[in-house]
């Protein structure tokens, strides 16, 4: 198609040869060729000059815009490999949205990349490693302890966040600045179910036997939300990350932990052994992004 564009814009075999950078005989065949696939005569040749037929004026036409789409197609391919247009699948966890980072990346990956589309999707981690393995996500943004990853997914920590205990406003440790583990020993629990996903059934159950006790769990809640607003209603505490204290509820109140450990990773997960351009981009913000912070 392209030697046929060629033979039509400068109606002179010899010096579409010379364009295209071929000899002129097998330039001839290949329009032969064409004309007989297409099925009509596309040109009319004699010794003086060479003129497009009526039905080589109507090819002409479609032949331009299909060399022109085709090139389009090329370009689009060429900058989705190199992860400049395309999609990109973030998973994220429920308390992700609250801290600064989150915001932040996404904010600076948008403006740095505004080709790509964005789509996020909130789960649980354990949700976010079965949807890395069946290429439903490129990357995840999860709470987890990255030696502890499963073997087909690669996991990264960027940080942590300090954990909280959430009370009641008149539970007698309300107004303490900061409290221990091995004063909740009589303490109602509200907590996610095991099956969740999260690691902080894991966390609070290890925190309390620090102490010497085994956490009494009396309610479950999959939502961080929903926790906060069930000690808002007096039935428990719950063990949550930091960045959740914006969620201001009444009668809530928020308090550090003195334990050691009583902090929540914060980590970037990605498949082993798959890999895109896009993936790599946001990675890049990403890392900046905590740079930045850091500074």
């Amino acid at each position: 198609m392209r030697y046929f564009v060629a033979v039509a814009e400068t109606l002179n075999f010899t010096r579409a040869a010379e364009r295209l950078h071929i000899g002129q005989p097998p330039l001839s065949m290949q329009i032969r060729d064409l004309e007989t696939e297409v099925g009509a005569r596309l040109f009319e040749r004699s010794r003086r000059k060479v003129e497009l037929t009526d039905a080589g004026e109507r090819f002409l036409a479609h032949a331009r815009a299909i060399l022109a789409r085709t090139e389009e197609a090329a370009e689009e391919a060429r900058r989705a490999a190199a992860g400049e247009i395309g999609e990109l699948r973030v998973g994220i966890t429920s308390s992700l949205p609250y801290t600064a980072i989150l915001p932040d990346a996404l904010a600076a990956f948008r403006q740095r990349h505004p080709a790509l589309r964005l789509q996020i999707h909130e789960m649980f981690t354990a949700e976010q490693f079965d949807a890395l393995a069946q290429d439903r996500l490129d990357v995840g943004l999860v709470r987890f302890d990255a030696t502890l990853a499963p073997p087909h997914i690669r996991v990264r920590e960027i940080g942590r966040d300090a954990l909280r205990v959430v009370v009641h406003a008149e539970h007698p440790l309300a107004a303490k600045a900061s409290v221990s583990f091995a004063e909740l020993r009589d303490a109602d629990f509200i907590s996610f179910p095991a099956d969740a996903g999260t690691e902080l059934p894991a966390i609070l159950d290890r925190l309390c036997r620090g102490a010497g006790f085994e956490p009494r769990v009396v309610q479950l809640a999959r939502e961080a939300t929903t926790q906060i607003g069930l000690v808002a209603a007096g039935l428990g505490i719950a063990l949550l990350p930091a960045p959740l204290e914006c969620v201001r509820m009444p009668r809530v109140r928020y308090l550090p932990v003195k334990d050691a450990g009583a902090d929540f990773p914060l980590a970037v997960a990605c498949h082993a052994h798959r890999t895109r351009a896009v993936t790599d981009r946001f990675l890049a913000v990403l890392d900046e992004v905590r740079t930045t912070r850091a500074g």
